[in-house]
């Protein structure tokens, strides 16, 4: 099956009980979560019961419903017992910071029974029978053994970084992190800030925003595979109190890094297949402007359509002339409204007098809904010295913003 990949996110078609939903592939996830669901999507639950969940995030544990015996169907793919969670706190909601609707996220239940072939070039997904599939002989591919904790797989890489080589490190596989590599500070296990960072909104989670340090690795080595200058993250203490109950787990390896390779990944057997792909050798690029966007409720916007219009012009000469009419009219339309969500301290956005909560108009010029959310996030991580123009609804008053963007590592 084909995917949508948004973010250095993969988004399928999941159907819940006979509705088509739009869910990210997560491998971090043990168990399908619901969340987003307006009245069109509604979907009926079984066997319900209240629970409350805590993830990523410094906030209070987040009410949710437990739901089971539900059917699950993936293309051909079905399963009619399904345990799911659903989240009832419409601020859980990724679909404002990738620009189309999620509904969920589903991992484990989908990668348990088979072995999956994740094509990130072309896009693609390919489930095979565990009993029938064979190994074909790969001299550019590196295999690996995976460990399971809680229905969760991780695997063993070392980095350098802080002045040290070889680190070991013990990394949850989670391609539902938008981010390349996350690592958890511990002195022990010589897993330190190098001396070059800068703090940073990292994202949400299910507990709330994330906060910490974001830096570089020299290497991060996969195996045979090294990524040098990868992006790495310390998310704060106060961040991982209620995740790290896994004692062994160093961090987390990302999409950012997964999406380099094209992958087989076959929990049955408990192994790992990666090949590297056209992707591999694209540098780390950092969000230089320091601001977060998503899309927040809608605007209309008013467009001017003009149009020369001809006619013989009757007149006493009956000369025959042609008279040319310009006819001005306008067209309205209702658009995703483009806002900041966050600004970093000390960043060009910040320095240039953005807030948060200001609404993107046009950008270089051109109107913000001619852009997708993402192509507005790539222009923010181009190049420094790009100078980059904004012009902002703050409420109600147009007000128009330039800086250039900083490299600051």
């Amino acid at each position: 099956m084909n995917f949508k990949f948004i973010n250095n996110l993969i988004v399928i078609p999941v159907e819940i009980n006979g509705v088509e939903l739009s869910f990210l592939l997560d491998s971090g996830v043990n168990t399908p979560i619901l969340f987003n669901l307006s009245e069109n999507d509604s979907v009926d639950l079984r066997n319900v019961q209240d629970i409350y969940l805590r993830g990523f995030g410094d906030g209070e544990p987040i009410r949710a419903l437990k739901s089971t015996y539900n059917r699950v169907k993936v293309k051909n793919i079905y399963n009619n017992n399904l345990d799911l969670y659903v989240i009832l706190d419409q601020k859980i909601n990724f679909s404002p910071r990738l620009g189309i609707p999620i509904h969920g996220i589903i991992g484990y239940d989908l990668f348990k029974d088979f072995v999956v072939e994740i094509n990130y070039a072309a896009k693609r997904l390919k489930f095979y029978d565990p009993d029938n599939y064979k190994y074909k002989p790969c001299r550019k591919c590196d295999d690996f053994e995976l460990t399971f904790y809680k229905n969760k797989p991780y695997i063993d890489l070392s980095a350098d970084f802080s002045g040290n080589k070889d680190v070991p490190v013990k990394l949850l596989i989670d391609s539902g992190s938008s981010d390349a590599l996350w690592l958890f500070e511990d002195d022990q296990e010589r897993v330190s800030v190098p001396n070059a960072y800068f703090e940073d909104f990292l994202g949400r989670g299910l507990s709330g925003s994330i906060y910490g340090k974001r830096a570089r690795v020299d290497n991060l080595h996969v195996g045979k595979f090294t990524l040098k200058d990868a992006k790495v993250a310390f998310p704060d203490s106060t961040s991982l109190v209620f995740v790290k109950r896994y004692k062994e787990r160093n961090g987390s390896l990302g999409a950012e890094i997964l999406k380099r390779f094209n992958m087989v990944v076959d929990y049955p057997h408990g192994k790992l297949r990666l090949k590297k792909n056209a992707r591999f050798a694209d540098s780390f690029k950092y969000n230089m402007s320091g601001i977060e966007l998503q899309h927040n409720g809608i605007r209309v916007v008013r467009e001017l359509q003009s149009r020369y219009q001809s006619a013989i012009k009757n007149d006493d000469n009956n000369s025959g002339a042609v008279e040319i009419v310009l006819n001005r009219t306008y067209a309205y339309s209702l658009e995703p409204a483009l806002e900041i969500a966050e600004v970093r301290k000390n960043s060009p956005a910040e320095e240039a007098g953005l807030k948060t909560g200001d609404v993107i108009l046009r950008v270089n010029g051109k109107d913000s809904h001619r852009y997708s959310l993402q192509e507005v996030m790539e222009m923010l991580q181009d190049k420094e010295g790009k100078r980059i123009q904004l012009l902002v609804d703050r409420k109600g008053r147009r007000l128009k913003f330039q800086f250039e963007l900083k490299k600051l590592l």
